[in-house]
């Protein structure tokens, strides 16, 4: 749903090219010096300040204010009533589904945008609306593809973070993707900023695949803007409302690195294998109290354990790894699941029996030889059958 105050003017798409990094080159014509793009989260005590403090610094004639909203409360209808006296033009996107969460709804944005600088900040005033216009004059002045907002260097600080836990995430964070990505952000000191601006000519918005806050370290790893330039900042408290960080976001970010680093069916493989590593514990547990407590035969006692270990691994897979891609009914994944999880009993239990009286292995170590075995094939079958991707036009819909 599309909030707006006046209808939007109609203009052609700007071409979109990779600058070389050279001073002096042309940049590609927009409508506008600079589109400022905010995604809000129930924020309704903060867009007024947040409005007005940008209303002092920027000239309404070259500016746009777009913002994206996930809100559950009323900030859109706030939004567009606090535009109603606000000379910079201001539009609000609402979107019924957060996909992507803070960098889907920054990358929405982008999208939108028709300046020639795109500035992207949170709403809640930790980043001073003041620094917008210094981050395109430096920009500006040093044919920069993106300029970052940094709290790590210059004279940057980190003072508005609440508490000395925020702090340490904070840094750790920071120091964690620069070891990851140890090359591609030597010139970046703060990585994990919301704040940057970034030349619309040098964006590639098709690149980009978001998942969480760090919207910033995704246009790098992803786009490769080739001049790269720095403002620092001081990171302020607050002006109203609670942050929307969390554990969550915080395994949202992890993943997000992941996927950077590996590719997306690499990291799946490995979370698949970490789960499938927990599942060893309630196998091994179960097939030691039937064989060896309570006198079951090995073979029985290894299917009964196999019983358990699967659905104990479709519980963690089905709610951690695949949560976003649940098409099928729970019934039709978890039937495929199981079916799957056991199918490889044909293969396994032979090779067990193999193992335990042609090789004379204990059945415990029998065990993992099989179950080592069968990861590779379960989890294609997983991956390419039971959660399908949707197709690329199905995405686009939703």
């Amino acid at each position: 749903m599309t909030l707006e105050m006046t209808p939007p003017v109609v203009i052609p798409s700007p071409a979109r090219i990779r600058l070389t990094g050279q001073i002096g080159v042309l940049q590609v014509p927009t409508a506008l010096k600079q589109s400022v793009v905010i995604p809000t989260f129930n924020e309704r005590d903060n867009i007024g300040a947040l409005l007005e403090r940008l209303t002092a610094v920027l000239p309404a004639g070259e500016t746009e204010i777009i913002f994206v909203d996930d809100s559950t409360d009323d900030t859109p209808d706030l939004i567009l009533q606090a535009a109603m006296d606000c000379p910079l033009p201001v539009t609000v996107y609402h979107r019924d589904h957060a996909t992507g969460g803070l960098g889907g709804a920054v990358v929405e944005g982008m999208r939108h945008a028709r300046g020639s600088w795109i500035v992207v900040m949170d709403a809640d005033l930790q980043h001073p609306p003041e620094m917008v216009p210094r981050l395109i004059a430096a920009g500006t002045r040093d044919g920069a593809d993106l300029v970052v907002g940094t709290r790590y260097a210059g004279g940057g600080s980190t003072d508005g973070l609440s508490d000395g836990y925020r702090r340490l995430v904070s840094s750790g964070s920071t120091v964690l993707t620069k070891l990851v990505f140890r090359n591609s952000l030597l010139r970046v000191s703060d990585p994990m900023s919301g704040l940057f601006a970034v030349r619309a000519s040098s964006l590639d918005v098709g690149e980009l695949r978001p998942e969480g806050f760090k919207v910033l370290l995704e246009l790098l790893v992803r786009n490769r803007p080739g001049r790269i330039g720095e403002v620092p900042y001081a990171f302020q408290q607050r002006h109203a409302g609670e942050s929307k960080s969390s554990f969550a976001e915080g395994a949202r970010f992890l993943k997000h690195l992941a996927i950077l680093r590996f590719g997306a069916q690499r990291t799946r493989m490995l979370a698949f294998a970490l789960i499938g590593v927990s599942g060893l514990i309630p196998n091994q547990l179960a097939l030691w109290l039937l064989a060896h407590v309570a006198g079951v035969h090995y073979v029985p006692a290894a299917i009964a354990a196999n019983l358990i270990a699967v659905g104990w691994n479709f519980a963690l897979t089905d709610s951690l790894l695949y949560r976003n891609r649940r098409h099928r009914s729970l019934s039709g994944r978890m039937t495929r699941f199981f079916v799957m999880g056991n199918a490889d009993l044909l293969l396994r239990i032979p090779l067990l029996a193999v193992l335990v009286d042609g090789v004379h292995l204990g059945v415990l170590v029998a065990n993992l030889i099989t179950l080592v075995a069968s990861f590779v094939v379960r989890f294609l079958i997983l991956d390419r059958v039971i959660y399908l991707n949707k197709p690329k036009t199905l995405e686009a819909a939703g």
